[in-house]
């Protein structure tokens, strides 16, 4: 269904489209649009699960937007994590807009633009919580909110039918480590004034009560600190600042030294330090090889890797071939991050690694390492209490999470023909006085796999899957080019069928098969090369399915001489 035209009439309206992030975890993106401007919150990727082989990650379709590209005002980042700016080197190859955000969230985006050589040709304007821009129609005011990396913000902004705030991901953080508090009072403010709509993150809808202080881990890891006899290594996210800097101020105050491992961890703390989000203590971090040269009880090795990703540090640690650090009886290994969806057998194998080499292994939720970025139940009740919006629009999180959030907010008295649940593609139309939905608008996941944008669809992964799951034969014969008669082969050779060193008798019977099935083609008609093809294939997977029950991925090659 095609969306529907804009509204005849002189009261002005404005469209939500939700481009990712409705219906998933991550891939978030939302554009808003009034009359000729447009405005786009955020540019995320999603990381790929088991679904989806090969492939590096997924980014928004960006064609509606592309479509009107002279209308795009620009892109405004709430926080530095990659399901929110890391599909931005995608979009700035294919149009020149200004990118708005706070500066780390900026500076940790200029990292991945350089790595794509966009850095220099990107346009990055910091923006200050309570520093009010206007980006055509639109008037954004940052609000400062709380979450698992620093400087993260939502969003006033006022539009021709009245005011929307968008919370981006966050917590209600009572003690912050770095004493920001989110701005209950502007948040406040805006709801006295008016709100017309709110956009709120639905990520941690399903846990009751709230999400507890970053404090508090820093509390817990202090006890840790203090009751390991040997070497720390703790994984965390790279993004998380505050974690890191609770890490860095309890090394000093056991007189440990730290080494940092990782490209994103040492890139980070760079950047971090720089701009003043992180306070390194005097001569607390050190290179590796200097750390090694201590005894065990003052190292700690800061890492990357706390999701045990395949050629990670620490997934190279715990099956001993990382070439500078071998995990040794009575060391401590610390997981502080929350396992992402998908990734729990990989950090099952990985703690289960560790703990054969002897480490003592903490991780959530074994232990009380890691707290969420995102609120629980009664925060989010406060954000809407304080906000008081005439419409809701639950965002970040799957389908269960969306309508979870939708009864929430039901609970505390918004009507439900003022709550939308919507998924990506499905736009909205408000008024200042009321809103509905619109029909569809082109959305989807593309697919990035290496330098391929795109050019990776369902039947290359479902390729992917068969092979991964019966392997592969290729089949190969030899014509004449003048009279179209096969004068070589068959040749077979199998990767993932059966093992062709031990498989010599299978492999001639095989070809036996072929023989017989060409021996019964009358030699006086030429056979057309697709018709060989397809003897080829058909015969080959009739003889391995019936024989082996498996169905490997058939490749006839016909060569000329």
């Amino acid at each position: 269904m095609d969306p529907e035209p804009a509204s005849p009439s002189i009261e002005p309206a404005v469209r939500i489209i939700p481009l990712g992030g409705l219906g998933e975890i991550g891939l978030n993106m939302m554009l808003l649009e009034a009359g000729e401007d447009l405005l786009a919150i955020d540019c995320g990727l999603m990381f790929p699960d088991d679904e989806l082989p090969g492939i590096d990650h997924v980014i928004p379709d960006f064609s509606y937007l592309l479509g009107r590209r002279q209308a795009l005002r620009g892109v405004v980042l709430t926080h530095g994590h990659e399901d929110h700016f890391g599909a931005l080197p995608y979009l700035l190859r294919e149009v020149e807009v200004p990118v708005y955000g706070t500066p780390l969230s900026l500076a940790l985006a200029r990292e991945r633009l350089r790595e794509h050589g966009l850095a220099d040709r990107a346009t990055l304007i910091p923006v200050r919580p309570r520093e009010v821009y206007e980006l055509g129609a639109f008037r954004v005011e940052p609000i400062r909110v709380t979450h698992s990396v620093a400087d993260g913000i939502g969003l006033g902004i006022e539009t021709p039918v009245g005011t929307l705030v968008h919370s981006g991901d966050f917590k209600f953080d009572q003690s912050p480590v770095d004493g920001e508090l989110p701005d209950y009072q502007r948040l406040g403010e805006l709801g006295e004034r008016g709100v017309l709509l709110l956009f709120s993150d639905s990520t941690n809808v399903e846990r009751p009560g709230h999400t507890p202080s970053e404090r508090d881990v820093g509390r817990a890891l202090a006890e840790r600190f203090r009751r390991a006899p040997g070497r720390i290594i703790l994984a965390t996210f790279a993004s998380h600042i505050h974690r890191i800097q609770q890490v860095l101020d309890l090394a000093a105050e056991h007189g440990r030294r730290v080494a940092l491992l990782g490209m994103s961890m040492v890139a980070n703390v760079r950047i971090a330090t720089e701009l003043g989000y992180l306070r390194v203590p005097e001569g607390v971090v050190l290179p590796l090889e200097e750390l090694a040269e201590l005894p065990p009880y003052r190292q700690v090795i800061l890492s990357t890797g706390s999701q045990g990703e395949p050629h990670s540090a620490i997934a190279l640690m715990a099956t001993r071939e990382h070439r500078s650090v071998q995990v040794e009886e009575g060391d401590l290994v610390i997981l502080s991050a929350r396992i992402i969806p998908g990734h729990e057998r990989t950090i099952s194998r990985v703690v289960n690694q560790f703990f054969r080499l002897g480490a003592e292994v903490l991780w959530e939720p074994a232990a009380f390492v890691h707290v969420s970025g995102h609120a629980c139940q009664e925060e989010l009740k406060m954000m809407l209490n304080l906000v008081r919006p005439r419409f809701f629009v639950p965002v970040h999180g799957e389908y269960r999470h969306l309508l979870f959030h939708s009864r929430l907010a039901q609970g505390l008295g918004l009507p439900r023909e003022r709550v939308f649940v919507i998924e990506d593609g499905t736009g909205l139309e408000f008024t200042k006085t009321t809103g509905r939905v619109l029909g569809r608008f082109p959305t989807g996941r593309v697919l990035v796999d290496g330098k391929g944008i795109g050019d990776v669809g369902a039947v290359v992964l479902r390729d992917r899957e068969l092979l991964a799951q019966d392997g592969m034969v290729v089949v190969a014969v030899t014509v004449d080019r003048g009279t179209g008669e096969i004068i070589a082969g068959p040749e077979i050779a199998s990767r993932g069928w059966v093992y062709e060193r031990e498989s010599a008798a299978i492999l001639e019977e095989a070809k036996q098969v072929i023989r017989d099935a060409l021996g019964r083609h009358d030699p006086e008609v030429p056979m057309e090369r697709e018709a060989l093809r397809s003897l080829l294939r058909g015969s080959l997977r009739r003889f391995i399915s019936q024989r082996f029950d498996r169905k490997p991925v058939v490749v006839p090659i016909i060569l000329e001489a």
